[in-house]
């Protein structure tokens, strides 16, 4: 690894001398100039880490090379050095964006600890700069990560979005296939028609049928009008059908000949519909072992798996961690209208160790608790008493809403379990869901109740 750069500036020749030989010791590189007008000549060439300045010195003072260093890059963090402890002079300075003030004669470990702790601060703000030039160019790619995995991904999407072949996405719970869906549409000559995104598990087996094939009036008991299935409103777009595994297997017969004849017959009505169709699976779990097990038709297994997307879990793409997590800070910024919080280095630490069993859905809800205060990777009560920015009830809404949505995760979706968890009547509890916009299919495995 290369030693970083520490431009130290000041007058004092045998100070300097002894002031370069401590910071080289400490494991640093060190340019040292004379006066802040030869520091601002090699600032022109050289980018330093940190700047350590004298701040009495003939010409240019260090207050005064503190302020041109502001004006050009003011996260380059500058510590100034002053033999006469000038408290006005140092409170000025920290006022004015100094990152530390320390007096001469300067012990050198407490200075070496300053120029360890300054240029950390630089190494973040290095790497949020990289991070938002990556996000500004992720943005448009939809699908955000460097890692090999996430590129053959987007190349895949890439080459097969503006063909009709149907796909098949699969991906652990939270990794983001109906992105992946979406991806695959807006990339397509279908973007202008509609994107209509079916959860199978999701739904009970009485009126899959109706919300994928549509129904005539009269078909059923309550069918009062006609209504258009989601298949055929998905005419000239794309339909994403996620949890296939999930479908009753009466519809996947009448799916399977759906993808084959590219048609539909509403329930109730003897006419055939013409679709121009262009269908993307979603799955959790192996569809041809499925197959093989009798869970799922495995002739239409090889119908949908034309062609095959794998989306790897976050544990397996953790250099993507950083990136995503700030994407994702930034879009809860913008919903909760909240300035970023400052993330320290013990705070991607955490979030790099982190097995993330719930995916980038996790890392996500991970980003909303940090911008409202409430820490990382942590659901219990004490958490919400980080927050010193929010009212009280704000505080108890925040705290609520956490509690359910980990009870959920935990028990999987499962009603039964998480109300006996929270000790809630069930009415109370969907109220609460409603309260808080929470969605209990995020959570679901299929046919939870």
């Amino acid at each position: 690894m290369t030693a970083e750069t520490i431009l130290l500036v000041d007058d004092d020749r045998p100070v300097l001398l002894a002031t370069e030989q401590t910071l080289e010791l400490a494991g640093f590189q060190v340019v040292s100039c004379a006066n802040g007008e030869q520091a601002l000549a090699v600032l022109a060439k050289v980018a330093p880490t940190v700047v350590v300045t004298d701040v009495r010195m003939p010409g240019m003072s260090g207050m005064e090379l503190l302020a041109v260093i502001r004006a050009r890059d003011p996260e380059l963090p500058v510590v100034l050095v002053t033999g006469h402890g000038d408290v006005a002079v140092a409170v000025r300075a920290i006022r004015e964006g100094a990152y530390d003030f320390v007096e001469k004669p300067t012990p050198p470990e407490l200075l070496a600890d300053v120029v360890r702790r300054a240029a950390e601060r630089r190494r973040l703000v290095i790497a949020n700069r990289r991070l938002e030039a990556e996000l500004a160019s992720a943005r448009e790619n939809v699908i955000i990560g460097r890692t090999a995995a996430i590129d053959r991904l987007r190349q895949t999407i890439a080459q097969v979005a503006d063909t009709d072949a149907d796909v098949l996405v699969w991906g652990e719970t939270g990794t983001g296939k109906e992105l992946v869906a979406r991806a695959l549409h807006a990339a397509s000559q279908r973007h202008a028609k509609p994107f209509v995104a079916l959860n199978c598990g999701a739904m009970p087996e009485s009126i899959v049928e109706s919300e994928l094939f549509g129904h005539e009036a009269g078909a059923f008991t309550g069918a009062a009008k006609r209504r258009i299935g989601r298949v055929e409103h998905s005419g000239g777009g794309t339909i994403f059908l996620d949890e296939i595994e999930s479908m009753p297997p009466a519809i996947q017969v009448k799916m399977l000949r759906v993808l084959q004849e590219r048609s539909v017959e509403p329930l109730g009505s003897n006419d055939v519909v013409p679709v121009d169709l262009r269908v993307v699976a979603a799955t959790k779990v192996d569809l041809r072992q499925a197959g093989l097990a009798g869970r799922f038709r495995q002739d239409l297994y090889y119908r949908l798996n034309v062609v095959a997307l794998t989306i790897p879990p976050l544990r397996e793409r953790r250099e993507d961690i950083p990136l995503l997590f700030q994407h994702f800070v930034q879009s809860a910024c913008t919903r909760y209208g909240r300035p970023a919080p400052p993330p320290s280095a013990s705070a991607f630490d955490r979030l790099m160790a982190h097995d993330w069993p719930g995916n980038v859905r996790e890392l996500k809800h991970t980003a909303d608790r940090f911008v409202l205060g409430l820490g990382l990777l942590d659901n219990t009560p004490d958490a919400a008493c980080e927050s010193s920015a929010l009212s009280l009830p704000e505080r108890v809404d925040l705290f609520e809403k956490v509690v359910i949505e980990a009870e959920l995760a935990r028990h999987k979706g499962s009603v039964a379990a998480t109300l006996e968890a929270l000790g809630l009547p069930r009415k109370t509890f969907y109220d609460k869901l409603k309260k808080h916009g929470i969605s209990r299919a995020e959570f679901s495995e299929p046919n939870q109740t």
